[in-house]
């Protein structure tokens, strides 16, 4: 094959990426790619390490440069958030996206797949009917990401965090989406919980959060937002300690946005379960 046909094959090739710092440890391109193979996507995905001081910048020139869309990560939710010119309903809720695709016109278009990632998984699990009640644990960025597609689900939502004003503002903001309710973490109501969600950052750290055992077990299932690869994470650990099997962490939430974000940029919902069958 001559160079210039090697060179208009790549042409081909549309570019996305996913960015954030630290990136080594994401999933995503691998994801990505198993998605597009699935669906016959020709498409190149990639890691790509975002500059504390210059990510808008870098960001900026990554779309100049031709690519067609992108997934964000932690830190830079955001500050991409800032960077488009139109929202979905859900990213505008939430002040953050996880997503964004180049439009025909060049404008940026910012979505957040958070949410809907975690509700598609949990259908995945059969743990979501209508009118059910939910305890989630923590009321920061994940949390804000996932609060209204749950509530078009018609999940009634008892929102707990360690500082009460937090979660009074959550509520307060999706008050209008449907039925939320805030508690500080020592006031959780002593009542059944269909599904029990932690959203707090403390099993990055290794710690788990600050809700009494007697909770937990009022509790019919139990989901841990973050994930470990081949191990429990802290929140699993502690449920199973308590005897509370029913548990899953969020690998399938993050296969799940992948695949919803690969649908916004491409045109093609992937059977997001088969890969995650082959990834976990």
């Amino acid at each position: 094959m001559k160079l210039w046909e090697m060179h208009a094959i790549h042409l081909k090739f549309e570019t996305y990426a996913v960015w954030g710092n630290p990136i080594a440890q994401s999933k995503s391109p691998l994801i990505q790619n198993k998605l597009a193979a699935q669906t016959h996507q020709t498409m190149e995905y990639i890691a790509k390490l975002g500059n504390l001081d210059s990510f808008e910048q870098q960001l900026l020139a990554f779309f100049e440069e031709g690519a067609k869309g992108c997934n964000i990560t932690s830190p830079f939710k955001e500050r991409a958030y800032q960077l488009a010119d139109e929202y979905s309903q859900r990213a505008k809720l939430a002040e953050a996206c996880n997503t964004l695709k180049k439009l025909d016109d060049g404008k940026l278009y910012a979505d957040n797949t958070d949410g809907i990632g975690l509700v598609t998984d949990l259908q995945r699990l059969n743990w979501l009917h209508p009118n059910q009640r939910i305890l989630i644990l923590g009321a920061g960025g994940a949390t804000k990401g996932v609060l209204l597609p749950l509530l078009q689900a018609q999940q009634n939502i008892v929102l707990a965090n360690r500082t009460f004003s937090k979660a009074k503002e959550l509520a307060e903001r999706f008050q209008p989406y449907g039925n939320i309710q805030a508690v500080s973490m020592d006031s959780i109501p002593l009542q059944t919980y269909d599904v029990v969600i932690n959203a707090t950052s403390a099993g990055l750290s290794g710690g788990t959060t600050l809700v009494d055992a007697e909770i937990l077990k009022l509790g019919s299932a139990f989901y841990d937002m973050q994930y470990a690869k081949g191990t429990d994470t802290p929140f699993i650990a502690l449920c199973k300690s308590l005897g509370l099997t029913n548990v899953s962490d969020g690998f399938g939430m993050l296969v799940a946005q992948a695949a919803h974000s690969f649908h916004l940029w491409r045109g093609v919902m992937p059977d997001f379960v088969a890969v995650y069958e082959q990834l976990k």
